[in-house]
């Protein structure tokens, strides 16, 4: 199944305009493993610049409509001919670099895009042809630069006159080109073919190799030399996966679009086969003890922020890793992060409210970093009264609910005694403030000009 452009890839690729495609003028989907170009037309119509190299694209095709296409970059790709772009009226720069284009004649097509400027050839088939720069200068006239290099005007005069001649030499060397590649096309097939063959009969026999006869079985036991030729067969089946992959690499191989499509295939199904086959890590005991694992191999740094009573995680994430390649799960005595399917776990120094944790990743490292807001516990409160109290001076004790102060030994201590700064008001009762009989106290001596005039109400 080939892999194409999808609206999910696209959007990913566009967080640098909000994830807003229709409005979008550059994108870059290179190294995606894109195997047809199709979608952009209709989703991207204001694209600029589009990057697409390093991909599968074996051919040019649904980017007419990209009127406003300036720069098109489809190098490393298994094109074999330019087509399908007279609809890029603003089209500059092409490049087609390390592809496969051997139908030289296929960019007659581009006398359209006038604008054109600059191309990109190197690494093709056709760059190797007898003729090759002239014809090219020839017959896209509106060219500045070929393969980085500058185009002199004495250089264009001499490939016009030169033309006809140039033309036919092309035209037979493409010929010899493409009866090759047919050629090559075959083969290819026929590899394939063997290939699938010899893969089928290997499985079968890998299966066969697990068919043992059961107990309640009325076939007859299998005499010695019987039984070591199977156990010999299933070991040579065992290693046929080592083999396999051996051949592969060191068998010579041309390079071809067909080539470079079963090596992916290849390495594409290895990868299926070893995410079947996950390692997984112990992350709890059986006892239920909780295991720090760094997997992923990340820095990381816990702080805890006592002031605002919580817990700050800083894990070194990598840069442009995608977050969504991240899984995060908090819990009381411990936070795990999955990394691309790795763990990174670590066991808390306190308890924390995971319902309360926040994760964010930083605009400019791209560290995770996790806050967790501690439990918060009376025993705690108390616990650090305590302790504040006690690098004062005074040595307290918590019993039944009721605090206890001693004397200090004032010879050891040099701080004033702060419990006489203000002296406690003397009470007459037990009872509740407002209850209290009022203490009578004698009254000042007033003053020898103090006259007592009892209309005017007291101050107090």
């Amino acid at each position: 199944m080939f892999l194409s452009v999808t609206e999910d890839l696209v959007r990913r690729r566009a967080e640098h305009n909000n994830c807003e495609i229709f409005s979008l003028e550059e994108i870059s989907l290179h190294q995606q493993e894109i195997e047809k170009l199709e979608h952009l037309d209709k989703w991207c119509r204001d694209l600029k610049i589009l990057y697409l190299q390093n991909n599968l694209i074996p051919k040019i095709e649904n980017v007419s409509k990209l009127k406003k296409l300036e720069y098109l970059n489809v190098a490393l790709n298994n094109i074999e001919r330019i087509e399908n772009l007279e609809g890029c009226e603003e089209l500059k720069k092409l490049d087609l670099t390390a592809n496969f284009i051997g139908e030289l004649s296929s960019i007659e097509s581009l006398k359209c895009n006038i604008h054109l400027k600059e191309l990109f050839l190197m690494g093709n088939p056709c760059t190797e042809f007898e003729g090759y720069r002239q014809f090219v200068v020839a017959t896209l006239q509106q060219l500045k630069y070929l393969d980085s290099k500058e185009i002199e005007r004495s250089e264009r005069i001499k490939a016009l006159q030169d033309y006809p001649e140039v033309q036919w030499k092309i035209r037979e060397q493409e010929e010899a080109y493409l009866l090759k590649r047919a050629r090559e096309k075959e083969e290819a097939q026929r590899r394939m073919q063997e290939k699938k063959d010899e893969k089928q009969k290997q499985m079968d026999s890998k299966l066969g190799c697990f068919q043992g006869i059961t107990p309640d079985s009325p076939q007859e036991k299998p005499n010695q030399a019987e039984a070591d030729g199977e156990q010999e067969r299933c070991r040579t089946v065992e290693n046929y996966d080592d083999d396999e992959d051996r051949k592969f690499w060191e068998e010579p191989t041309p390079y071809t679009p067909e080539s470079r499509l079963e090596t992916h295939r290849y390495i594409e199904e290895k990868t299926e086969t070893k995410k079947r086959e996950k390692t997984t890590w112990t992350l709890v005991t059986a006892e239920g003890k909780v295991l720090n694992v760094n997997v992923p191999k990340l820095h990381f740094s816990l702080k805890d922020d006592e002031e605002n009573n919580q817990i700050i995680l800083d894990l070194a994430v990598y840069r442009h890793l995608d977050t969504s390649l991240l899984d995060g799960d908090v819990q009381p005595a411990y936070i795990r992060v999955l990394v691309k399917g790795k763990p990174f776990q670590l066991v808390l120094p306190e308890e924390v409210k995971p319902d309360s944790s926040s994760a964010k990743r930083s605009q400019t490292t791209g560290h995770l970093v996790v806050t967790m807001p501690k439990v918060c516990k009376i025993g705690d409160i108390t616990q650090r009264s305590l302790n504040v109290v006690s690098t004062l001076g005074m040595s307290l004790s918590y019993r039944s609910g009721q605090v206890e102060k001693l004397e200090v030994d004032p010879s050891k201590y040099s701080f004033p005694d702060v419990a006489k700064i203000v002296q406690e008001k003397e009470r007459t009762g037990q009872g509740p403030i407002k209850f209290q009989p009022q203490k009578v106290t004698e009254a000042k001596k007033s003053s020898d000009d103090f006259e007592n005039n009892e209309d005017v109400p007291p101050l107090i």
